[in-house]
């Protein structure tokens, strides 16, 4: 049975006259670079997608030519502070065209940074937004901290320069204060990062022995090496984590929607050090106060307890009869020894003795007056 057919060829060949027919001109296509690639011959090549409603709804190939790639580079570099990565919005300009071979190619010759910095901004707002909705902006900040926190898990790089400054600076202090600190490695920077960084918050709160501090720290970058701490998956583990979060994430300039749902944050991991040297310092200092206040109660007792020993001292002496004596006064006692203390309890030739300060006489009583 005979058919109508035509060449695969020849399919494709009708394919590029009408997409060549229909975009004869250069136009701007909004997409997700789901991947990069940069070879070494000069040339990239990306990997285009666009997503509704957290599914895939279209893919297409784009390539920049070394002749292009070098200049687009430099300009959005300078544009954003960061090189093209997966996961961003892009506007781009395109050459559309068709091969028999290699089917549909996007040829990039201009991009738009402004537009990659304004989708990182409005997702940035989104999250918010919706963090705000699920009443999780202030959750971190109804913890309530360890007074001395001592047990410290860090979630960062291992080669980080900054998790590298915070170390030094901790174990260093002038104090000689001594912290447990356990690194809980994770990526920093790109696609990657959010899901990396909610393992390690995941380790952090599965730990045999529980910590009394996370700390979340990376050093500068661009807005779009560090637009993963504007994420919404991370931003939510954050919130809901049981133990008190400190970021430190970034330039004095940057502020992120992890710093804003963090228990607290610094803008440097040495500061994120100098928070918690300064918690046992306060209270070192506080310490030491109250062992000056009980030494100076103590010598306080101890002069008044002095001057009461001075003052009972006195009493005794003044009522010592030998100082009585020793101011000319005699004392009359029986011949037992007891004070007689009127003259009829000695009737005459009764023996009695008269004390002086000098010596003792005895005497009989010849009569009384």
């Amino acid at each position: 049975m005979e058919r109508d057919y035509i060449d695969l060829a020849e399919l494709q060949a009708r394919l590029r006259e009408e997409i060549e027919m229909s975009f004869p001109e250069r136009c701007w296509v909004r997409a997700e670079i789901a991947s990069v690639q940069a070879k070494a011959n000069g040339h990239c090549y990306l990997d285009l997608s666009q997503s509704e409603e957290g599914r895939i709804v279209a893919r297409a190939k784009a390539v920049v030519w070394r002749s292009r790639y070098a200049a687009l580079r430099a300009y959005f570099r300078e544009a954003t502070g960061g090189d093209l990565a997966a996961g961003m919005e892009v506007l781009l300009r395109v050459q559309v065209g068709y091969s028999e071979l290699y089917g549909l190619t996007l040829t990039v010759d201009e991009i738009e940074p402004r537009f990659t910095l304004g989708a990182a901004e409005l997702q940035r707002r989104r999250t918010l937004e919706k963090l705000a909705a699920d009443g999780l902006l202030d959750r971190q900040k109804e913890l309530e901290p360890a007074l001395l926190p001592y047990r410290l898990a860090v979630i960062s790089a291992r080669d980080a320069a900054g998790y590298g400054d915070f170390c030094r600076h901790l174990t260093e202090n002038a104090y000689g204060f001594v912290f447990a600190v356990e690194l809980f490695e994770a990526t920093m920077q790109g696609e990657d990062a959010p899901a990396s960084i909610v393992d390690a918050l995941e380790r952090v709160e599965c730990a045999p022995e529980p910590f009394d501090a996370v700390l979340l720290m990376r050093g500068g970058g661009s807005a779009l090496d560090l637009a993963c701490f504007d994420d919404y998956g991370l931003c939510f583990a954050i919130a809901n984590c049981p133990v008190p979060v400190y970021t430190a994430i970034g330039h004095d300039r940057d502020f992120h929607v992890a710093d804003q749902v963090a228990y607290d944050f610094v803008k440097t991991p040495t500061a994120l050090a100098d928070r918690f040297i300064d918690a046992f310092a306060a209270e070192d200092e506080r310490i030491s106060s109250y062992g000056n206040r009980l030494r100076m109660a103590f010598a306080a007792r101890l002069a008044a307890m002095e001057q009461r020993l001075v003052a009972l001292g006195d009493r005794i002496r003044g009522a010592d009869p030998r100082g009585v004596l020793a101011r000319g006064y005699a004392l009359v006692t029986d011949a037992r020894g007891v004070v007689v203390k009127s003259a009829g309890a000695l009737p005459p030739g009764t023996s009695f003795k008269v004390m002086f300060a000098d010596g003792t006489i005895e005497a009989v009583t010849k009569e009384k007056e």
